[in-house]
């Protein structure tokens, strides 16, 4: 009995003292991000076809189909060329900043935004990709995204720098951009155009009022109580949704291998042959030729293609064999994505199962890249040496995960999020706890 109630109050406070998977959410906050910004940017000279109100399916045809599905998307608001040209615009900013992690509590929603509006307004565009990131980008703005890898957090270390040199910092970008998108979704709302389904606009409106509520408690409440609460909320919401993205990956490959099973190409090992040799996914086909002549190599990647997916969601509590067939998985999207020319799908598919990922890897990958920017810096710009990194590669000294690498997070699988205490994503309308904008943070949470 009394190690049940002490596992369960290990559990508690350890859901509520931390956003876990720092490193995890921050691979799928670039990686989505980095997806849909080279989507849109390759497509930039054709998106009149693509969602303009004068493509193939325009503007009454979308308004119509919206009307019976509920369906969100800004780009029913108006008809007008500059209103579509500045949505697109939007959509592509909103990806860079959400990539390079400025703001990212604000900027994760305007992704949201941009991706359901334009997704929606032309349905039968794109590939099983956009599935994906249809629903990640609703999951991604309940996490704290913005962690490590971000210049959130950047910004949170100068914060605290300058703060322990007895500085006063205030926030006036946060609270500005937190007004202007409350205006614009007020006059989107008084204009009436958040009719249709009601849960995107009460999400936006939840949001919004959220972070009003999480900057007027961090600027004018005199107990830090409320403070602590609004933190602890705001970890379980983390949490959870990091928890919905895994079972939402592993629903995905169960599903797709438990369908190939019922097809009689999957059963025989020829499935793999057809696509190869299909016009619209053969951009090199001398490679498809190629890859399609030994019979007894298509038989063994068809049925190790059914074999992996059924597979995986019963191997992630078992470190080794998770992160073997994690590795094929990304081998084979990366397969696709040159061999049947779906690069889209393939980045969105890969972005998914980042968040499996072990956490001494992602550290491992950062320290490289921090290494190799730094070098760039010192070669090109003549400052910041190779010791100039990622904000957010190191964490309290003798603190270490279950490889034995000092960071910011413990590990004890390698598929599961850390949990030590760390700032959480910016983006809010000014300062408050347990986020880069307010680095006087302390661990909260439910004590064991």
């Amino acid at each position: 009995m009394n190690r049940t109630v002490l596992a369960v109050s290990t559990g508690i406070a350890r859901v509520t003292g931390a956003a876990l998977g720092p490193y995890q959410t921050a691979m799928i906050r670039i990686g989505f991000s980095a997806t849909w910004l080279l989507f849109l940017l390759r497509e930039f000279p054709h998106r009149q076809e693509l969602y303009g109100p004068d493509g193939p399916w325009n503007w009454n045809l979308a308004e119509q189909l919206i009307s019976i599905n509920g369906a969100f998307t800004a780009l029913t608001w108006s008809d007008g060329q500059f209103w579509f040209e500045t949505v697109y615009v939007l959509a592509v900013l909103s990806s860079l900043l959400l990539l390079l992690g400025w703001r990212t509590r604000a900027m994760s929603v305007v992704f949201m935004v941009g991706v359901l509006s334009l997704q929606n307004r032309s349905i039968f565009m794109g590939d099983g990709g956009d599935n994906v990131l249809h629903l990640m980008c609703i999951y991604l703005v309940f996490t704290r995204c913005g962690q490590v890898w971000s210049l959130d957090e950047r910004r949170a270390r100068r914060t605290r720098e300058a703060r322990a040199r007895g500085e006063h910092v205030v926030d006036r970008a946060g609270p500005a951009l937190w007004g202007v998108l409350g205006l614009v979704l007020a006059s989107a709302a008084f204009l009436d155009k958040l009719n249709g389904d009601w849960f995107v606009p009460a999400l936006l409106w939840v949001l919004w009022s959220a972070q009003a509520l999480w900057w007027a408690v961090g600027r004018f409440a005199r107990s830090g109580q409320s403070r602590i609460m609004l933190d602890v909320v705001s970890n379980i919401v983390h949490n959870g949704a990091l928890l919905v993205i895994m079972a939402e990956a592993c629903l995905i490959y169960a599903t797709a291998g438990w369908y190939k099973i019922q097809g009689s190409r999957w059963q025989d090992g020829t499935a793999v042959y057809y696509p190869l040799h299909l016009e619209s996914f053969s951009p090199w086909p001398a490679l498809a030729d190629l890859l399609s002549a030994n019979g007894v190599m298509v038989m063994l990647v068809t049925y190790g293609t059914v074999a992996v997916q059924v597979a995986f969601p019963f191997t992630l509590f078992n470190r080794r064999v998770k992160n073997i067939l994690l590795a094929a998985m990304i081998t084979e999207h990366a397969v696709i994505a040159v061999v049947l020319g779906l690069p889209f799908f393939s980045l969105a598919m890969i972005a998914a199962d980042s968040v499996f990922l072990p956490t001494s890897f992602l550290r491992r990958l950062g320290g490289g890249a921090a290494r190799a920017r730094g070098r760039l810096w010192a070669r090109f710009a003549g400052g910041g040496g190779a010791g100039a990194g990622l904000p957010g590669q190191r964490g309290p000294k003798g603190q270490r995960d279950s490889q034995g690498q000092p960071g910011p997070q413990r590990s004890g699988a390698p598929n599961e999020p850390g949990s030590a205490q760390v700032p959480g994503p910016a983006g809010g309308p000014g300062d408050h706890p347990g986020d880069p904008e307010n680095p006087d943070h302390t661990h909260v949470g439910f004590p064991a």
